[in-house]
Formats: structure tokens, C-alpha cells, sequence
């Protein structure tokens, strides 16, 4: 049995707490920790969880003697390092909500406190459990739609204007960016691993066309260059109406996306496409597409489950630390050139400016100050995404 400690109990934990009462053979949570206390009593309540200690600071649940195996850090980003690394040090394995972490130094000192206490850290990027992403990664992988040239991503979000209300979003400080940090990071890890790769150069725009109660942006663009000519498009927002999320791959023989479409294209003579398309093509991709056996379970749920038997069995899990900051890695350079004007060359070293959340802080465009702020919204449905 492995003994689980939430830390933060805010919307998020909800699809951790969910996916971990999913399995209550394998799994239990013991401590529940908030700086509002009486969130994590009203979690405590919602679910049921009698034998659950509340705690209004993780350091003083890591040192009250209860047995705690994993620790699920679903705070605001600015303490994702502290709490990760305090928890490990502590030799408690943790699974680390998105972003991993505000910059890459700090992603540094989190996958040196795995090694050094011999724990497992993962990182939180369920979209890699969704069918649709899972079986257009088996299908890019199997080469039938030929070599990746183009990827369309839509990180597409919307939040209403009261959304940077609450007291740490909106700010760099606390919430370390907008969408392009705290939206597109499931979609960036997710071409992270459809590409199998990271982008040797970044261009990109930031701006805030919504939110004027907010000083990050609210609408990013970006185009990564990869070492053998081929591009990628990231669109980070949460101005967009119906938030219809998806990735598109332009390979070289056909077209393959989540939701799942296909199309191939064949050439006639003159170098226009034949009306009919690439017909046996596309019954191949749709065949191989189809005998994909779905997922036993998806979204965080499947990513908890996954962690449990890494766990378990002694093994890495599918997403790990080095994922979370190439993640950060991408995003970094896509607010360093948004914030400079110029192209980013990757990889970021220790030596750039950017690979501090100091460095990132000094740099940062304010497209509005926040003036106002409340300390805790209600209890309402949030969205996570499809894609």
C-alpha cells in the first residue's frame, strides 16, 4: 500500500484525488496539506477520507511522523521547487502538478534531489494518457505517414475575465506566466514526445488582448525550428471561444491529427494533388489506427496509475523530471524571444540570464499591473483540456 500525501487543495487536486480513489487497493491518502486549512478540511469531507490528517504546512507534515510514500504537489507553480525538494529530501517519492517548475534552475535542483535521495519524481502531462494522443503517437511512430514536417498545436483556452482575480494568478512572481506556462505545457510536453526531440531555435509573439487585470500574457505564438528543417506551431491561449484543442502532423506522405483525421494526398503529373487522394494510404493509417487497444484508464487518472506501478515495480515512470523541465525548456525560450524580439538558440545553459526565475522576472513584459486581487474563489467545474 502507498501511503499518499496532497499538498494543495485547490480545483487540481480534485483529478488527483479522483484518479487515486481509483485504485484503493494499491493506494491511500493519509495527509492532505493547505495553507487554507479549511480547503483541505472540505476536501477531506467531499471524499470521505476519515484517516487523512489536515495540515496547514507541508514541513510540518513531513515531520509529524506519519508514513508518507508519495507526495502530489498541486500548489501554485512559485512553490512547486520548495515543496518537491523539502518532500524528497524527506525521502518521499513525488509527483509534481504542471508546470515542474518556474525556470530551469529550479528544474535542476529538483532532478538533483531525486538523485541524491533515491527517490522517483514525475511530472504531470496527462495528455500523453488520452487515447487520441496515445494513438496518433503510435501511428506517427509507425512511419506509414512518413517523415514529421510540420506541427499545428492549439493550446486553445478560455478564461473569463475573473479567472486572474484570484490573488496569484496573473502575476509573474507567482503563477510565472500565462498560457504559454500554465495552458500549453500539457500540449509542449505532448510534441516534446511526438517529436521525440527538442527544437534547436524558438520565434515567437506575446501579447494580452483580454485580461487587463493581469500582467502576464494571454496569447502567445510560436514557431520551433528543428535540426532537420522542419517546424512546429504552438498556440498558447485563454481567449479562445470553445476551447478546441488539437494537434495537426504534416508528414511527408500524409496528414494525421488529434481529434483523429487523415488524408494523403497523391500527385498528378503537373504536381497537383489527384482528386481521390492516396485511397490505399489512408485505409492503411485508418486500419493501424483502429487495432490500437485503447487505454486501460486516461487523463490524470491513467498517469496516476502509471506512477503507481513505476512505483511498485521499481521502474521510471512515462513522464519523468528530464521531461518536466524539457518542457520548461521550450517554454522558456518562447518567453525569452517574446520578451527580446529575437530568435532563441536552444539548449539554455546555467549561463543565461533565463535560466533563473530571477533572470525571468527582470525580463518580463507587464502588459497591465494588477491592482486587485480575492484569496480564494468558490468551488465550481474547471476545465482540463481534451487534447
Amino acid at each position: 500500500m502507498i501511503n499518499v500525501a496532497i499538498v494543495g487543495t485547490g480545483g487540481i487536486s480534485n483529478m488527483h484525488i479522483g484518479g487515486l480513489l481509483t485504485f484503493p487497493e494499491r493506494c491511500k491518502i493519509v495527509a492532505l496539506c493547505d495553507i487554507y486549512p479549511e480547503k483541505a478540511r472540505a476536501i477531506k469531507e467531499k471524499y470521505h477520507l476519515e484517516d487523512a490528517e489536515v495540515f496547514d504546512d507541508h514541513k510540518a507534515m513531513l515531520a509529524s511522523g506519519i508514513k508518507i510514500d508519495l507526495v502530489h504537489v498541486c500548489t501554485p507553480p512559485y512553490v512547486h521547487c520548495e515543496i518537491a525538494v523539502n518532500s524528497m529530501n524527506a525521502g518521499c517519492n513525488v509527483v509534481v502538478e504542471k508546470p515542474m517548475a518556474t525556470c530551469l534552475a529550479e528544474c535542476d535542483q529538483m532532478l538533483e534531489a531525486e538523485r541524491r535521495n533515491g527517490v522517483t519524481m514525475a511530472c504531470i502531462a496527462q495528455n500523453r494518457f488520452r487515447d487520441s494522443i496515445y494513438r496518433l503517437k503510435k501511428t506517427l511512430d509507425s512511419n506509414l505517414a512518413g517523415k514529421l514536417c510540420l506541427a499545428n498545436v492549439e493550446s486553445a483556452w478560455w478564461r473569463g475575465h475573473c479567472y486572474y482575480d484570484l490573488w496569484w494568478r496573473g502575476t509573474w512572481e507567482k503563477e510565472g506566466g500565462g498560457p504559454t506556462l500554465n495552458h500549453a505545457v500539457h500540449h509542449i510536453d505532448m510534441l516534446n514526445w511526438l517529436e521525440g526531440r527538442l527544437p534547436d531555435s524558438v520565434m515567437a509573439m506575446l501579447t494580452n488582448v483580454m485580461h487587463d487585470n493581469a500582467e502576464v500574457e494571454d496569447l502567445s505564438l510560436a514557431c520551433l525550428h528543428y535540426e532537420d528543417g522542419s517546424l512546429a506551431q504552438i498556440t498558447s491561449s485563454v481567449v479562445h471561444h470553445g476551447e478546441q484543442q488539437g494537434i495537426t502532423l504534416q508528414c511527408a506522405d500524409a496528414r494525421i491529427s488529434a481529434p483523429w483525421d487523415v488524408k494523403a494526398e497523391v500527385s498528378q503529373a503537373n504536381g497537383f494533388p489527384k482528386p481521390e487522394g492516396n485511397g490505399e494510404l489512408l485505409q492503411k493509417l485508418q486500419d493501424f489506427w483502429e487495432k490500437i487497444p485503447p487505454l486501460a484508464y486516461e487523463g490524470h487518472t491513467g498517469e496516476i496509475d502509471n506512477v503507481l506501478t513505476a512505483l511498485e515495480k521499481g521502474e521510471r515512470p512515462l513522464i519523468t523530471g528530464q521531461d518536466g523541465r524539457k518542457t520548461v525548456e521550450v517554454i522558456t525560450a518562447i518567453y525569452k524571444s517574446g520578451f527580446s524580439g529575437q530568435t532563441v538558440k536552444l539548449p539554455i545553459g546555467n549561463e543565461d540570464e533565463y535560466y533563473t526565475f530571477d533572470g525571468i522576472l527582470k525580463n518580463a513584459i507587464h502588459f497591465y499591473e494588477k491592482s486587485a486581487a480575492v484569496e480564494n474563489f468558490a468551488e465550481e467545474r474547471i476545465t482540463v483540456g481534451n487534447y
